[in-house]
């Protein structure tokens, strides 16, 4: 189940009916009368009632850590690059700590610099175009509930600018072109019910050792010391020396709203250096996602991506008046969707609207924001621009396709001396030394950053002058330190096969070394999350754990995941989703005939939406595999909509159901309804600050699984959300889901 609270409507089906005027879209300083403000038809979800206080910037301790690297971890991974006004230092996420955090250093040197060195893990990272701040969000606890804060790039003037309470959250927006403010997307603390539902009720009492960067936490948070437990038999609590828990979350609450109404999203600008008010730019109750992709240069236009998964939709609105003059559908994926032209007068957009696969299109814009017309400015047949970023001058463009799941990256110039057909310049290819882009922003004058993976390698960042030549950073982890020596990572081999129904299905498949070509092997199907992900040829440290035990993997993508066209992604919703089940046994057997993998010791494996169709296929098709690894999964749709977080469940109840009017449909999806086929070991792995998919879910299906006397166990991770960023925990993962494995495929 994928987020983007931080990679999300209305409740209605999609009709938007206008009950208030708008909130005030206003720069900084400026007043706009109440009566200078007509009420939008399309958002009428807009409350004027509902606006939340703006956040107040909290200043922090100064976190920085040492200039020389640290050492801990070799091979490390870098990502997240965002650069500074001249494009000679670059602000990135690196885990070489053993925590995702925030770094500085220059594009070219050695010398590199620990921000912040507390151990929530980062995120998101932005720098301003004047190069003063550093904006960058965090999740404390490693949950799913993250902040917002800045920092200068020497590391002094640390301050929280957003989510200070432990049970909002905040998330990152743009810069003004001017840096006088980062847009921040904040969601407000819960009502009291769905406190309770989550278990991370607000508390007016601090911490016991009285830091947390001076802000408050719950009081079940003070006392994360970092440790995990694998349950056995006769437990079902995590945490040692506790009592056993009660009913989990949410497993029991059908009295729970499964769409809650107090869910909502508020946009602010916030200065960083404090010196003006926070400024609300909108203000959505029942939103799913709502994010500042971009400020025209003064000021009057912005670009708001908004709405569920699968219907996405850019929106251009006035900042004067709060009048939306131009909204266009776009494709999930990468949410930062596109960019204004220097002059405000065109739009470039990366959209799938009306299309199989998301291409480039260029929006012409008069004075005051509205369309005079849409464009195709580039396209590629059978594949989605995946990524898009313009140079600051905003004469180039840097377009990511995704080409079977790897990518290549070209340059086109957007306002040419020499136009082609489409308008704009011709294409120049960029060669790519690794598989996968993940991230490409603009770095100065001529210069491109971008995040590389590969199946051969960690993350890392990597720079490019005039798209001639691309450079690896000094301090980006080196090839060979993918991996301790001894043993090289595995090249997966592209896999293609027809589902059941007639669907092209496709995966990646890794061979254990040292078997023979044709020797039957144990093999782990492993289900990627969302569902709308991806597999993607890039270093996996889990595939690689799992070879080194002599198991094969076959990482499918099954109907609803990314890259295989808009009919690909919608080909699972509602009923579909039994298709999908099917579709893992057919990828099952597949891997069988193609791999090959012995039928005998097959096992499925999957994390987020991957630990649902894990859940699904076990109890679906019992009798396909001996063995099961579920990760973060939901179990039961009736449990998971009462549990999630408000603007999740919004966006869930497109891609799965409607919690009321689709109840009988959720019910038949569930998992949980089918427990009693339940007939191999299964072990269930979740974070404990999970609030995308509650820990509720994996501790209801092994809590039935052991009553049915099947073998299940559950590992909680400390101080994890929905997605494992610890080294220790990634590592203890990693070795108790292939030990699971090992032990039951007999091997």
């Amino acid at each position: 189940m994928a987020a983007d609270p931080r990679n999300q409507v209305t409740d209605d089906g999609g009709t938007r009916v206008a009950q208030a005027p708008s909130p005030v879209f206003a720069r900084p300083g400026t007043v706009t009368p109440s009566s200078a403000r007509p009420p939008d038809s399309r958002t009428g979800d807009l409350h004027q009632t509902s606006r939340t206080a703006a956040p107040e910037p909290v200043p922090l301790p100064e976190a920085g850590g040492p200039r020389d690297a640290v050492t801990r971890l070799r091979a490390h991974g870098c990502w997240y690059p965002s650069a500074n006004a001249d494009g000679t230092e670059t602000a990135f996420i690196c885990d070489r700590g053993g925590v995702p955090q925030l770094w500085a250093g220059s594009v070219d040197g050695d010398e590199v610099r620990l921000l912040d060195s507390s151990p929530d893990p980062v995120k998101e990272v932005l720098w301003s175009p004047d190069g003063r701040w550093i904006a960058y969000t965090t999740a404390p606890g490693g949950g799913e509930h993250s902040r917002v804060l800045c920092v200068r790039p020497d590391g002094t003037g640390r301050r929280l600018l957003a989510g200070s309470d432990p049970a909002s959250s905040a998330y990152l927006g743009c810069w003004a072109h001017d840096s006088s403010s980062v847009a921040v997307t904040f969601a407000a603390p819960a009502a009291p019910q769905y406190e309770v539902l989550t278990g991370h009720a607000a508390t007016d009492q601090e911490p016991a050792d009285g830091q947390f960067d001076g802000t408050r936490l719950a009081a079940e948070w003070a006392d994360r010391d970092g440790h995990a437990t694998l349950l056995g038999p006769a437990a079902y609590d995590a945490a040692p020396g506790r009592e056993p828990s009660a009913t989990p979350t949410g497993i029991e609450t059908p009295g729970a709203p499964a769409v809650r109404p107090d869910g909502g999203l508020s946009v602010y600008l916030i200065d960083p250096d404090g010196l003006a008010s926070p400024v609300l730019l909108t203000t959505e109750t029942h939103a799913a996602s709502l994010r500042v992709c971009d400020l025209s240069r003064d000021g009057g236009l912005a670009l708001l991506r908004r709405g569920p998964r699968g219907r996405r939709e850019a929106v251009v609105r006035r900042t004067a008046d709060s009048e939306t003059t131009f909204a266009l559908p776009v494709a999930d994926g990468d949410p930062w969707i596109g960019r204004f032209s220097p002059d405000g007068r065109t739009l470039w957009l990366r959209s799938n609207a009306a299309r199989e696969y998301a291409v480039l299109l260029a929006v012409a814009l008069d004075a005051d924001g509205r369309s005079r017309g849409v464009s195709l400015a580039a396209e590629r047949e059978g594949s989605d621009l995946e990524l898009l970023t313009l140079a600051h001058d905003g004469r180039t463009a840097a377009l990511a396709w995704n080409v079977q799941g790897a990518s290549e990256l070209e340059l086109v110039e957007t306002f040419p001396t020499r136009k082609g057909p489409d308008g704009t310049g011709p294409e120049r290819p960029v060669p790519l030394p690794h598989e996968v882009v993940t991230r490409m922003t603009a770095a100065g004058t001529g210069r491109l950053l971008l995040a590389l993976s590969g199946s051969q390698r960690r993350p890392g960042v990597w720079w490019a002058h005039e798209g001639v030549s691309m450079l690896r950073t000094p301090w980006s982890s080196r090839d060979e330190d993918a991996v301790p020596p001894g043993r090289a990572p595995v090249r997966p081999v592209p896999l293609r096969l027809t589902a059941r129904d007639g669907l092209p299905l496709s995966g990646w498949y890794y061979r254990a070394p040292g078997r023979a070509r044709d020797e039957p092997a144990p093999c782990v199907i492993h289900l990627h999350g969302g569902p709308e992900e991806q597999e993607r040829p890039v270093f996996h440290p889990l595939y690689h754990e799992l070879v080194g035990r002599g198991l094969d993997v076959f990482a499918p993508d099954v109907r609803g995941s990314l890259g295989h066209g808009r009919s690909f992604v919608d080909a699972d919703l509602g009923a579909g989703r039994f298709a999908a089940f099917d579709d893992v046994a057919d990828c099952a057997g597949h891997a069988v005939m193609a791999g090959p993998a012995d039928p005998t010791r097959l096992a499925v494996m999957g994390r987020s939406y991957g630990g649902y169709l894990t859940f699904a296929s076990v109890v679906w098709h019992p009798d396909l595999f001996r063995a099961a690894v579920a990760v973060c999964g939901m179990s039961d749709f009736h449990t998971f909509f009462a549990g999630t977080e408000p603007w999740i469940a919004e966006s869930a109840a497109h891609k799965y159901g409607h919690p009321e009017r689709d109840r009988e449909l959720l019910h038949a999806l569930s998992p949980m309804g089918r427990i009693d086929a339940l007939r191999v070991p299964l072990l269930a792995v979740h974070g404990e600050h999970d609030t995308n998919v509650p820990p509720g879910e994996s501790q209801q299906f092994v809590r039935a699984a052991r009553e049915r006397g099947v073998h299940a166990e559950l590992l909680t991770l400390r101080d994890e959300g929905h997605d494992f960023l610890r080294a220790e925990n990634r590592r203890l993962f990693r070795r108790a889901a292939a030990d699971w494995l090992q032990r039951h495929l007999h091997m």
